[in-house]
């Protein structure tokens, strides 16, 4: 492991009005790791995916990413620096092409300018070429090719959360946030969704963090939680120590956990 984490959350938090949604978290994150972050519903996991995101601002403390400051970056920057995610309520351009939705992602990163676009230049026509192949290959990886011409939305749920994870990875991310990946899906799926991120994280030489509710995945493929219960951290641990936490167990009021 390196010595200094890829992530480092310094006693973050967020303030909305009088309500402290996330207050005084601290998190580390080594490169390469799989971590998972869980708690009971409104325990402040997606607004913290979204204070590591730039969707908020955190009024308290700091969020270092490879020794970076990211306090108060907009998300198109912090996607540059190496952060990309997923949603917990899927959030594909519909009426897209399957294709065109992971092209989308090499937009953010293209080279040629706004001018070369509107003027179709020949570096406009190059780097168009590029992004399509590439986008081609994420595909034939998740095995979503032959519905390259297919409306996003017309694709059966579980191949919409293989798409969406897809696009998140033309990003080209060293950290991946995955935001309930497996939500909605049935067990054979989940056990395939379990698959994909262990293959995405050793192909892709990623470093993860997940939300998720589903602990029988959380437990199988993270190495180390962490646990939320309104808005503060209570526990940290490896499966086995957070699976047999008193804390984590009454903060789920008896619902399972292994």
């Amino acid at each position: 492991m390196a010595n200094t984490p890829l992530l480092k959350v310094d006693q973050v938090g967020i303030q909305f009005g009088g309500l402290k949604a996330v207050s005084g978290v601290n998190v580390e994150i080594n490169k390469g790791e799989l971590i998972g972050l869980i708690g009971p519903n409104g325990a402040g996991k997606t607004t913290f995916f979204n204070l590591l995101t730039g969707v908020y601002v955190p009024t308290e403390g700091n969020i270092m990413f490879n020794n970076d400051k990211l306090n108060g970056l907009p998300p198109y920057q912090i996607t540059r620096k190496g952060i990309s995610r997923t949603f917990q309520n899927i959030r594909l351009f519909g009426e897209l092409s399957v294709l065109d939705n992971v092209k989308v992602a090499y937009h953010s990163l293209a080279k040629h300018s706004v001018l070369s676009s509107i003027l179709r230049l020949p570096v406009f026509f190059k780097g168009e070429k590029e992004m399509e192949e590439k986008a081609l290959q994420f595909l034939r990886i998740f095995n979503l090719d032959p519905f390259k011409d297919e409306k996003a939305k017309n694709l059966p749920y579980g191949q919409q959360r293989r798409l969406e994870i897809a696009r998140a990875l033309a990003a080209g991310p060293d950290l991946l946030l995955l935001d309930e990946p497996a939500a909605g899906m049935n067990p054979q799926e989940t056990n395939q969704l379990m698959e994909l991120i262990a293959f995405v994280r050793k192909e892709f030489n990623l470093t993860i963090l997940l939300i998720e509710h589903d602990m029988s995945l959380v437990m199988g493929i993270c190495e180390r939680i962490y646990v939320l219960d309104h808005g503060q951290l209570i526990a940290h641990g490896s499966p086995e120590e957070i699976r047999n936490n008193p804390k984590v167990i009454e903060a789920y009021l008896g619902e399972e956990v292994s």
